[in-house]
């Protein structure tokens, strides 16, 4: 029994580093070559702007994802880097 055991958290293993992980965030913000894209200090900007504390950013997918906190919470804000419009955003 504890070999079936086993054997099957090896084949759950094996097929969990096969699929990729979902990430609990949004990807498509632009079909536009990164070349095009405006600089991401401009939607961190717009999420001051907007009343958030940014910590950090990046790019994911073909957007940029701004972490922010406002009111006491985390949030993830989803720019569009063609023209900076908020396309998502995810309350933590």
């Amino acid at each position: 029994m504890m070999r079936l055991t086993i054997a099957a958290a090896v084949a759950l293993a094996g097929f969990a580093a096969v699929t990729p992980a979902m990430a609990d965030g949004y990807k498509d913000c632009t079909k536009l070559d990164k070349a095009s894209w405006k600089p991401a200090s401009e939607a961190e900007a717009k999420a001051k702007d907007a009343g958030y504390e940014v910590r950090r950013s990046k790019v994911e997918g073909s957007c940029y994802e701004v972490y922010g906190v406002k009111g006491g919470k985390l949030y993830e804000l989803f720019y569009s880097p063609e023209d900076l419009s908020l396309k998502h955003t995810i309350a933590k």
